[in-house]
């Protein structure tokens, strides 16, 4: 594990120093980030969703609930093919983002890195709509239950790819795609139930 350097933890993560315990034992505890940790890389911003995994409480949908307003905004200018490479694109520099935001806070999957999320739920809302405030907020719950819950397949694609490096960052994007196929799934059941 590559642990953030003494003088990077002091300089970009505000975190006390337990009594006791040396720096370097510090730098290499998880830390929870702050908005000066956020903006010292631009993966870290990424990682965070643009400040939205900052929030002290439910971090994953507070990123959650930005990627909604993001889509909703985005969408009167992309098409299918803009949301297509959007996401792609999304998904790849997610993967860097989180590899190294993971190695810098030193934690392979803080809750507080939530462009998984972001991710995620646009690729629903992508596949999804048109859709109404209704179907849209089933979806933002369904997805958040799969995410939190983590049963079945996603709890699998959880524990498959822990650690750090590009290993880990792509294990922090992938149970959230997995949680969001099965979002879809349940969603396309639930539309032919009610059909």
């Amino acid at each position: 594990m590559n642990a953030p350097s003494d003088e990077f933890s002091a300089a970009v993560i505000d975190a006390p120093t337990p009594a006791g315990a040396s720096k370097a034992a510090t730098a290499a505890a998880p830390q929870r980030p702050t908005a000066r940790f956020m903006w010292s890389h631009p993966a870290h911003s990424i990682a965070l969703g643009f400040g939205s995994g900052l929030s002290p409480v439910a971090p994953g949908t507070a990123g959650t609930l930005w990627a909604w307003v993001a889509f909703v905004v985005f969408d009167r200018w992309l098409g299918d093919a803009g949301w297509g490479l959007l996401i792609a694109a999304s998904a790849l520099v997610g993967w860097w983002a989180c590899t190294v935001t993971s190695r810098n806070l030193g934690t392979a999957d803080s809750g507080h890195i939530v462009w998984d999320e972001v991710v995620a739920f646009w690729l629903i809302l992508w596949l999804w709509t048109p859709a109404g405030l209704a179907a849209q907020a089933l979806a933002f719950a369904l997805f958040r239950f799969f995410d939190a819950a983590k049963p079945g397949p996603v709890a699998w694609a959880d524990q498959a790819f822990k650690g750090f490096g590009a290993r880990g960052g792509f294990g922090v994007m992938a149970d959230d795609v997995v949680a969001a196929f099965c979002t879809l799934l349940t969603l396309a059941l639930l539309q032919r139930w009610w059909a």
